[in-house]
């Protein structure tokens, strides 16, 4: 694929630069570059307020295709040239990225047109914040062993069962929940994908999960009763393993290159703590710099290679999302333990002026390396990704799978 950026495109940059220069003042000048890896959970009021200000310049949802709602059209280079000046801002990690990448392009290609009028349009305007309701005790990497359940009542469902490691649940308006309808059923047969609203007391309990970093923006989420209206089950009844994995192809799309645009970034704090410390000038630690350069490199070349086909999340090689996977996972850990090799000892310990009379802070590397340590495991374990490929791609035998 030839990948390069047109005169149009160097305008939607200008344009797109020039409103994040005029948008990050005043009260939002505090959020640059805040909401990073291990800090998600920080600004939350007024992250939502940015959500809101996004919305209101038509930069949520510009890679939507459909008509539009309030929000720019984008080419996919224009998507790519957005997430870029957006990094290069210092702008805040967006807190409505789960309801704009992941469930709006599951809706446009699954829902129905009355769901895509009814939640679009507050995403588009940075109003609806989303979360996940996938993972469970029993059912992290091997989603289809899930057991939460939803049961019919007239027009109604009744969901009840746990989530875990649920991003910020403490926040969200709503959760789409992947739940077994059938009775019965096993594997990914019998599923379903719901859209719930989270203010619900009484039914919905959501509670913090404190992380090696000292945050929780992940969570744990008890269904007792929940309701769910039948209207807004997406793709139907018993369908929900086949709208599930489509989603996960979106999250794998130019959410990708977003995200390695923030690790070009983490890598030149990395740069700079290593020059500044001079362990740059240590041949082996150099050698590993420049190694964890020219890998993200080949990650953006590969990404923008499977982003030049056709199918869901901009990809028609089945394999894609899970080579991706592994590729940024590995890459991003091997990055925090880099960053704490060119601290050297001094990694260990807290800032300077920390005394037992002031609560232990974390440095913007420190929690970089704590962080990454579940790089390899959340958004589909390396060992599942790798089955996928054997499995899917490459047509190997398939695991053997004891009875459930």
């Amino acid at each position: 694929m030839e990948f390069g950026f047109s005169a149009a495109d160097e305008e939607f940059r200008a344009e797109a630069r020039a409103w994040l220069a005029e948008h990050l003042t005043g009260a939002f000048a505090a959020l640059v570059g805040r909401g990073g890896p291990g800090s998600e959970h920080e600004d939350g009021a007024q992250r939502r307020s940015w959500e809101r200000e996004l919305g209101r310049g038509g930069w949520i949802g510009i890679g939507w295709d459909c008509g539009a709602y309030g929000n720019r059209r984008a080419t996919l280079t224009q998507q790519v040239v957005w997430a870029e000046e957006y990094a290069r801002a210092g702008a805040p990690g967006r807190y409505g990225h789960i309801g704009e990448n992941l469930l709006a392009p599951t809706l446009i290609a699954h829902g129905t047109q009355e769901q895509r009028d009814e939640f679009l349009p507050p995403i588009a305007r940075g109003e609806a914040l989303w979360c996940q309701g996938y993972s469970e005790p029993g059912a992290g990497s091997d989603l289809a062993g899930l057991r939460t359940a939803a049961v019919r009542d007239g027009d109604t469902y009744r969901i009840s069962g746990q989530k875990v490691w649920t991003s910020l649940a403490l926040d969200a308006d709503w959760c789409f929940v992947l739940a077994r309808t059938r009775e019965g059923s096993h594997g990914h047969h019998g599923l379903s994908f719901l859209l719930v609203p989270m203010d619900q007391p009484g039914r919905i309990e959501v509670r913090p999960i404190r992380q090696l970093t000292g945050t929780s923006e992940f969570n744990e989420v008890f269904f007792d009763g929940a309701h769910a209206r039948v209207a807004h089950v997406v793709g139907g009844e018993g369908n929900g393993w086949r709208v599930a994995m489509g989603l996960l192809g979106f999250e794998r799309g130019v959410s990708t290159l977003v995200q390695q645009i923030g690790f070009a970034e983490e890598l030149a704090g990395v740069l700079r703590e290593a020059v500044a410390g001079g362990a740059a000038d240590d041949p082996v630690l150099r050698d590993r710099l420049v190694r964890q350069w020219a890998e993200l490199r080949v990650m953006r070349w590969n990404a923008l290679r499977t982003l030049g086909g056709s199918g869901a999340g901009g990809t028609a090689d089945t394999g894609a999302p899970s080579v991706a996977k592994l590729l940024w996972g590995r890459w991003h850990q091997r990055l925090g333990e880099l960053a704490m090799a060119v601290r050297g000892a001094a990694a260990t310990v807290g800032p300077a002026d920390w005394s037992e009379a002031s609560p232990y802070e974390l440095d913007a590397l420190q929690r970089l390396f704590l962080f990454t340590r579940a790089d390899t495991i959340y958004g589909g374990s390396d060992e599942i990704q790798r089955n996928i490929i054997a499995e899917r791609v490459l047509g190997l035998p398939r695991e053997a799978r004891g009875p459930r």
